[in-house]
């Protein structure tokens, strides 16, 4: 099995979370605030050198005020 960060959905994942902070109008200075860590994290996050776990992934998406899921339903969409 091909560990899911360097597999297309998981491009997709990341890129799906940058345009909902970019949409929210949130950098990622202010989301790291939000969640409590530093902005290099959020970048290594958001750049896949970092892998987000499930429980990141449900902070993040409160963080900037989106559903989680309907995020997921898009990622598995067509």
């Amino acid at each position: 099995m091909t560990k899911s960060v360097f597999t297309k959905k998981y491009n997709k994942f990341r890129e799906m979370l940058v345009k909902r902070r970019n949409e929210s109008g949130l950098t990622q200075v202010t989301l790291a605030n939000r969640l409590g860590i530093p902005q290099p994290d959020v970048s290594r996050n958001e750049t896949g050198v970092r892998r987000v776990d499930l429980v990141e992934f449900l902070e993040i998406a409160k963080a900037i005020g989106f559903d989680p899921l309907e995020f997921i339903k898009e990622l598995e969409g067509p």
